[in-house]
């Protein structure tokens, strides 16, 4: 796979409300992590780059000009950064994918690797890509196998209270954030939307292109990736976490 013919396209016009009062004052996606203190969306745009995709196109909204002024055209960090300002009429992030796609920011013509901003991950975006590229597939879901569940799980019969396991982990396959998507399909999630006042990528797209019989892969993560979407879950990072995992892509930005 050419990373040259892949646009990535950066979910991150959000309000955060799960992130508050943290959010009344940053993008959620600009919160600090790490030991370093860089911005949440600074090692999404890293990790991008070390993959050599470099197009990169930002869907913002709420607190956009934190995220403009501090990525700017994209050249500090070696990439190409493009922003499409959502325009509030529509609800969801699939109306933030069109209104990017009826503007001309994206194409018909591009693979799509779509991103939610709120997702740290050292995700093989390469592997993806290529395995997206041999299953000629229309769409390729990122998954990791397994979820632990922030709450106990009870084994229950006949009203009694056979077994508690605290936080559980869930022998699931989960979705995190990432999918890449042919751009051919556009037109038709346009033709999807006409119907729907909120419209978005996961909870609708995708498995309208299941119902129609579309290839939609799976590409099985099995290295870190964390959901950043709660104050709890912010809070509970830690920065070793992050040291351990994404210091090799931070390094890699400055050699």
């Amino acid at each position: 796979m050419n990373p040259d013919k892949v646009k990535a396209v950066i979910l991150c016009g959000g309000e955060g409300t799960r992130l508050r009062p943290l959010t009344y004052y940053f993008q959620k996606t600009m919160i600090p992590v790490g030991r370093w203190e860089k911005p949440l969306l600074e090692y999404i745009v890293r990790l991008l780059a070390y993959h050599g995709l470099r197009r990169i196109v930002m869907l913002v909204g709420y607190k956009a000009r934190q995220i403009m002024n501090y990525f700017d055209d994209g050249s500090r960090f070696n990439v190409e950064v493009a922003y499409v300002e959502d325009r509030g009429d529509r609800m969801g992030n699939g109306w933030a994918l069109l209104n990017a796609y009826e503007r001309g920011a994206i194409s018909q013509d591009e693979l799509l690797l779509v991103y939610y901003g709120d997702i740290l991950s050292n995700l093989n975006l390469t592997g993806m890509l290529e395995e997206h590229a041999r299953a000629g597939a229309d769409a390729t879901l990122a998954l990791a196998s397994g979820y632990q569940a922030p709450v106990g799980i009870a084994e229950v019969e006949g009203g009694v209270v056979k077994g508690l396991t605290e936080k559980p982990m869930i022998p699931a396959y989960v979705t995190i954030g990432v999918a890449s998507i042919e751009g051919h399909l556009l037109e038709e999630f346009k033709s999807l939307g006409k119907s729907r006042n909120r419209l978005d990528i996961m909870g609708d797209f995708i498995p309208h292109l299941i119902h129609e019989g579309r290839r939609v892969h799976a590409y099985i993560h099995s290295g870190f990736w964390y959901d950043l979407a709660s104050l709890e879950r912010y809070e509970k990072l830690s920065h070793e976490a992050v040291e351990k995992y994404l210091g090799r892509i931070l390094d890699a930005a400055h050699k």
